[in-house]
């Protein structure tokens, strides 16, 4: 018996019906066995694997507000430098650095002298000049008295008319020198024009401070309470403000009083609330976006300016809405997605329409119903038709959780 007679009986029964083994030589059979072998052998790993286990939950349904989130910097309502009015050396530095002044209080003092020197020196020209004023007023007295008894001409009554006028504008001249030296005297004195956090001192005492075009900068102070945060919003966020005002305000399209909150930069959530009080009057054609100014209470001065800040604006009224973790949705494209899992426990495509984020939660606007279960967890390598293991959870407990 050759080898051609003797492999039939090794080939497999359910592969007989192919009947290529009769004419192959005994390396080629061999090889033929092993592929049969292998495709008639046992089931699929897919088919024996068990179904994935995922987490569903339905949608929550809660009353939600939206928010459009800007990033900007916060600002100080009032900010002054302080600047010499008057030449003359640092007499004195009456605070500290970094520390909260009120206005009114001394930060420096001017060497005086001088200016009080000047001020005496302007008292006396007064009161020289107040004593020629009264001289001439008696001699003007006693020519109207001469004019009646024609003891004297109208010219001389006129030239002492008029010496009298002059004395009382070298009165008013003087009077006008005295104010003047009384104003550099008392600006030897500098003092808070605000109340707020003062920087650090620019010069220190004996040195030379001037007055004038150039002068000397000498500190700065910031109000801190309320902070300014100004923001740039486009042109369609701004008319949706307005429009949304315009149905609560009967028609006024002012956002002042408009809700607003902020966070700074290690701040998660947005604890600080405040309101608009401003918005530019024009659009600025470069950027297509219009200035909006947010004011917040800072009574603990957690905020300073220049601090990074991201402030959100109240974007619609309080509506009911449906809401999913952003991790449940998926993208298909252009499309946006989630698995709902059926009475069989299979997975179902269902197309959505996404809405706005709230937290960690997005709006779901179309495209589920109230007793929907949503897969949360697990959403890889799901496909239609997949039948999984669920674990229903509580999107409520797991956000009161977070």
């Amino acid at each position: 018996m050759d080898e051609n007679t003797r492999l039939p009986h090794l080939v497999p029964p359910a592969c007989k019906q192919y009947g290529y083994w009769a004419d192959l030589r005994p390396v080629t059979i061999a090889l033929a066995m092993a592929a049969a072998l292998a495709g008639c052998g046992s089931p699929s790993e897919s088919e024996t694997a068990p179904p994935p286990k995922v987490k569903i939950a339905q949608p929550l349904h809660r009353q939600t507000t939206e928010w459009d989130e800007y990033t900007g910097r916060v600002e100080a309502v009032n900010a002054v430098d302080i600047r010499a009015r008057v030449s003359g050396y640092l007499d004195k530095v009456n605070f500290v650095a970094g520390s909260k002044v009120n206005k009114g209080d001394l930060l420096f003092l001017i060497d005086p002298k001088p200016f009080k020197a000047q001020l005496n020196y302007a008292q006396a020209e007064l009161e020289r000049a107040k004593t020629k004023q009264e001289l001439a007023r008696n001699d003007l007295q006693r020519a109207e008295n001469l004019l009646r008894a024609k003891a004297i001409s109208t010219e001389e009554y006129d030239g002492r008319n008029k010496g009298l006028r002059e004395a009382t504008a070298a009165v008013k001249s003087a009077e006008a020198n005295v104010y003047t030296a009384k104003l550099n005297l008392d600006y030897t004195e500098i003092r808070a024009p605000i109340s707020g956090r003062i920087g650090r001192e620019m010069v220190t005492a004996g040195n030379l401070v001037n007055a004038g075009g150039e002068a000397t900068l000498l500190t700065n102070i910031v109000s801190t309470d309320p902070v300014y945060v100004y923001v740039d919003a486009d042109e369609q966020s701004v008319l949706k403000y307005r429009r949304q005002n315009q149905q609560l305000k009967n028609g006024s399209t002012d956002l002042k009083g408009t809700p607003v909150q902020l966070a700074i930069a290690d701040e998660a959530d947005f604890p600080h609330q405040g309101q608009l009080d401003y918005q530019a009057p024009s659009e600025d054609a470069a950027t297509g976006t219009i200035s909006l100014r947010g004011v917040f209470p800072n009574p603990d001065e957690l905020l300073s300016p220049g601090f990074f800040a991201r402030m959100r604006v109240q974007g619609s009224a309080p509506y009911l809405a449906t809401l999913l973790p952003d991790r449940a949705i998926g993208t298909d494209q252009a499309n946006r997605f989630v698995w709902v899992v059926n009475q069989d426990n299979q997975v179902v495509y269902r197309q959505v329409t996404p809405g706005a984020r709230i937290g960690s939660l997005r709006v779901i606007r179309e495209g589920l119903q109230p007793d929907d279960w949503v897969v949360i967890e697990g959403v890889l390598k799901l496909k239609p038709g997949l039948t999984v293991t669920p674990e229903r959870i509580s999107l409520a407990d797991a956000q009161g959780a977070q």
